[in-house]
């Protein structure tokens, strides 16, 4: 078979277009939203639960204060735990450093599922904390809802229980 120098030549390039395009699949196919992520960890323990996850009972995943911090990389994420709440009321304080993007998000239900605390904080504007006391509840088992909205940084928040 004698080829010619034209037809070596489709075969070079067809051969090197069908090597690239894988490559050029893979390369494009990781974008930055692979590397995302958001990790929340209360009392040293890192939450991997989702709303779907969570099972009401008369459980509590924490007693006492709740001292907890996340961090992230552009990700979003929702974490629900419970806590045992003996008095009517809770503490809180949350303050983030963030760029410009992202956002942080607390709600906080009493042991009867009335919301008691729905506070945000926006990345990249003022203020960057929030605290306070939540409004009055029934005690027991609270559930609290944490939400990391596209966050890039880390951040603080606490718990414990009011007067």
């Amino acid at each position: 078979m004698n080829l010619t120098i034209s037809t070596k030549m489709n075969f070079v390039k067809k051969w090197t277009l069908f090597m690239a395009l894988p490559a050029m699949l893979f390369f494009t196919s990781c974008s930055k939203d692979d590397d995302a992520f958001v990790r929340v960890t209360v009392n040293g323990t890192q939450l991997n639960t989702s709303p779907s996850d969570f099972v009401v009972g008369d459980r509590s995943d924490f007693n006492g204060d709740i001292d907890a911090s996340f961090t992230g990389n552009g990700g979003t994420a929702i974490r629900v735990f419970s806590w045992n709440n003996n008095l009517s009321t809770a503490d809180y304080n949350a303050d983030i450093t963030a760029t410009s993007e992202g956002s942080f998000r607390m709600i906080v239900r009493d042991s009867e599922e009335v919301t008691v605390l729905d506070r945000s904080i926006q990345g990249g504007a003022e203020p960057d904390s929030i605290d306070g006391v939540t409004s009055a509840g029934a005690s027991g088992i609270w559930t609290v809802t944490i939400e990391v909205t596209n966050f890039t940084g880390d951040g603080s928040f606490s718990l414990s229980e009011g007067n």
